[in-house]
């Protein structure tokens, strides 16, 4: 009997600590975002690389749940389990760089990173922000991959330096081909492109590759680089093709499990909140206001009164 019920325990999925937390007003004129801590990212002498996922346009907004629609935050909630601390950030409108790179340094100066790890990856608007990044920030950036989008940034050398996958299908209507191919062709002007992976993927349109962030390959690809390689080459083992993409959803891990915290707003001032006092016998204005924390200038504002009225007891007086 002890056996069995030893046995039937080990059956139970094991109680995990991952989490996925709600970032919201934490860097001044920053994104809010998503982050992702995995249950051993604290362990002694641990250090987590850092997947940064960009979303589209159809994500944009103030709404942060929105963030998990599709992507690398979803991926994790199905059971796709990454080695990594993931960070999603919400955009208004398109990325800026720099405001991503905040986010950034603001999970390195709280949690355990390993900054030779560092990795971007975005679709549609966030292949357009992930070529941006990677372009902006080469020598922080460990490995990049951009699905269907493009560039907004005028320099794109740096791109010759990164690690980089740029995926685009041939029937996207929404952001065409062309725009990677642009990128594609600053790259070549700009010299050696040894470091670049370009898949155009036929009959494939803008949709479909939302796919690639549910692949472990995707993960595998990314974690195969180190801003510590001598060479920085990519790695170019992997490929993606239509089956790869229709098998994304087939090998997810359904013990896998991570909790979903949303700390509770910061309760705001309500301007209609009023508050009164009831004047009592030996009452004065100066003497409320000492008691009540306030002015008799705003008492009097509060009140239309002047400085000089008699207060009559029982009565009530705003001091709010």
């Amino acid at each position: 009997m002890r056996r069995l019920l030893l046995f039937l325990i080990g059956l139970l999925p094991l109680c995990s600590s991952a989490q996925i937390i709600a970032c919201r007003d934490s860097i001044k004129d920053g994104y809010d975002f998503w982050l992702y801590l995995p249950d051993d990212y604290n362990a002694p002498d641990t250090k987590k690389p850092v997947v940064m996922f960009l979303h589209g346009r159809s994500l944009c907004g103030n709404n942060l749940s929105k963030v998990r629609d599709y992507g690398c935050i979803d991926a994790l909630t199905r059971g796709r389990a990454i080695d990594a601390i993931v960070v999603a950030p919400q955009a208004n409108t398109k990325w800026k760089p720099e405001k991503v790179m905040d986010v950034f340094d603001w999970v390195k100066a709280r949690y355990p990173v390993d900054t030779n790890r560092f990795y971007v990856l975005g679709m549609s608007m966030g292949g357009y922000g992930t070529i941006d990044m990677a372009a902006r920030y080469p020598d922080r950036i460990a490995a990049a991959m951009a699905m269907c989008g493009g560039a907004s940034v005028k320099e794109l050398c740096g791109l010759n330096e990164v690690p980089l996958w740029i995926i685009h299908g041939t029937a996207d209507k929404a952001v065409p081909v062309r725009c990677s191919e642009r990128v594609v062709n600053a790259m070549i002007e700009c010299g050696d492109t040894s470091r670049l992976i370009f898949d155009k993927m036929k009959g494939v349109n803008h949709t479909r590759l939302a796919r690639v962030f549910y692949l472990g390959q995707t993960y595998d690809w990314l974690f195969a680089h180190s801003l510590a390689d001598s060479s920085r080459m990519a790695n170019k083992d992997f490929e993606m093709t239509n089956k790869i993409l229709a098998d994304a959803y087939d090998d997810f891990d359904k013990s896998f499990q991570v909790n979903i915290v949303e700390p509770k707003p910061k309760p705001q001032p309500n301007p209609e909140h009023r508050e009164y006092y009831v004047v009592k016998k030996g009452d004065t204005l100066s003497k409320i206001a000492v008691e009540q924390h306030t002015t008799v200038s705003l008492l009097c504002r509060l009140n239309n009164m002047k400085k000089t009225d008699t207060l009559r007891v029982g009565r009530k007086i705003r001091i709010r």
